[in-house]
């Protein structure tokens, strides 16, 4: 992994120190309540995950529903869209139905990536099936580089949105799949997960951990990353809130 931070996920990391909380307004939290419609697209959140699940070709093309589907502390490329501000951060948290459609609207673009959530408690990803369709949905990712900065607001809005045990998931996923598997394994893609997707964890301990895995992989040829170690090391966490395995007493 580079040891340079990218600027965008270095603010991440620390909190947005500068961001200012705009009290008026709360379109993001409007919106995952169901009060408002996103724009341009004029679809409410629940309408998104239903009317577009599946349609690869309406999720690939149109651009301003994943700044409202997955809101950060940034300004997106669409404007009529919102920075996540501060007290609508804590309202959503706190709202068990908007984190559940938050899930869901991960669900939606992990199948659009080829891929299925297995656990929410462990964030454990599998392939989708049938293998035709993973293989054509591994292949867009490669492909379409805008897909890149999707997955890092993705990872980031979980994170702040209290679902930061999901990112692991995806990224271990990512480098299983490119180390046993020899899939989703392009230089856009290494250097989108190395510089920025690893990096979208405020657990340092975590972070650390996992940077230091991505190095192992991309350094010894010899070493697999294999789907049972991908598997150990998130089990290992739900039993020991770590990832990184204890040293015997």
């Amino acid at each position: 992994m580079s040891t340079a931070v990218p600027r965008d996920v270095a603010l991440f990391l620390e909190g947005y120190p500068h961001a200012e909380n705009v009290k008026p307004q709360a379109a993001n939290l409007e919106f995952y309540t169901l009060k408002r419609r996103c724009r341009p697209d004029n679809l409410l959140v629940d309408e998104i995950h239903t009317k577009w699940a599946g349609d690869y070709r309406t999720l690939e093309s149109n651009h301003g529903f994943i700044q409202w589907l997955f809101p950060i502390r940034e300004q997106g490329m669409n404007y009529q869209s919102q920075p996540l501000q501060l007290h609508e951060l804590e309202a959503m948290k706190a709202d068990d139905e908007v984190i559940a459609r938050l899930i869901k609207s991960y669900e939606l673009m992990l199948d659009f990536y080829g891929m299925q959530l297995v656990s929410t408690e462990t964030g454990l990803i599998s392939r989708a099936e049938p293998q035709q369709k993973r293989a054509q949905r591994y292949n867009n990712l490669c492909r379409s580089p805008h897909n890149n900065l999707r997955i890092t607001r993705i990872l980031k809005c979980l994170s702040e949105l209290g679902l930061e045990r999901l990112n692991a998931g995806f990224i271990l996923h990512v480098l299983n799949e490119q180390s046993e598997r020899g899939e989703l394994n392009t230089h856009m893609l290494e250097s989108s997960m190395d510089n920025w997707w690893a990096n979208c964890n405020r657990n340092t301990e975590e972070r650390e951990w996992i940077g230091a895995l991505i190095d192992r992989v991309r350094e010894d040829a010899d070493f697999v990353f294999t789907r049972q170690m991908y598997e150990d090391a998130l089990e290992r966490r739900r039993q020991t809130g770590r990832l990184v395995e204890q040293e015997p007493q």
